[in-house]
């Protein structure tokens, strides 16, 4: 039951996405335009330690610009319409998963820019792609309960940046130890102790947000 209620939802945020196609648009553009700057900011002159610093200085904006819409583009009567026919369990659990697989694809993206633009710094590809799957997760599971708390507050989004980032920061600050071995080396060694806390960071914001969101959705 639970899991028909998030295939129906993410089905719906998938055809509302479709429907408003400016929305991601702009994502894109914004992405697109943010790299080639900073390639011309530091065509020819970028060492790899730069190279990952603004590859998730970028994606981390990127995530908060794609994100923080997830709970303002529908009413508040739609909102009741949603308390009346599914679990709240499903409609948190089914805004992560379509915010995943958004950043998913704007992670994907950027990495491939970055490749034509900035060159390729990367030694170990599957280790950075593990990595951009663990940060779109937790990304996407952070700034997706942060959005809906800031929509209970008027949709204040400064409320949003204050509560995130510090959640943010640690995750963030894991994810670039992890690609930075992946510049660096081919050595998987001394990895399993960073893997296990971002597994750890990301099971846990998700059952947060599981066990949380039906409190606030009643508000």
């Amino acid at each position: 039951m639970l899991w028909r209620e998030i295939k129906f939802l993410v089905a719906k945020e998938i055809r509302l996405e479709l429907k408003q196609k400016y929305v991601i648009n702009g994502i894109l553009l914004y992405l697109v335009s943010t790299i080639y700057v900073t390639y011309l900011a530091f065509e020819n002159t970028i060492t790899g330690e730069t190279w990952n610093s603004l590859f998730w200085i970028i994606l981390l904006f990127v995530a908060v610009n794609g994100i923080s819409k997830s709970f303002v583009q529908e009413s508040p009567a739609r909102h009741l319409y949603y308390y009346t026919i599914v679990s709240p369990q499903a409609v948190v659990l089914s805004k992560i998963l379509y915010n995943l697989l958004l950043m998913a694809i704007l992670s994907v993206l950027s990495f491939g820019f970055f490749l034509l633009l900035m060159g390729n710094q990367v030694v170990n590809i599957p280790l950075f792609l593990l990595t951009l799957v663990f940060g779109s997760l937790g990304l996407s599971s952070v700034l997706t309960m942060v959005a809906a708390i800031a929509s209970r507050a008027s949709h204040n989004f400064s409320l949003m940046a204050i509560l995130s980032f510090p959640i943010i920061l640690p995750l963030l600050a894991v994810l670039m130890k992890v690609s930075h071995t992946a510049i660096s080396s081919l050595d998987w060694s001394g990895l399993s102790s960073l893997l296990v806390i971002l597994l750890t960071i990301n099971v846990v914001v998700v059952a947060l947000a599981y066990l949380l969101f039906p409190y606030l959705w009643k508000d």
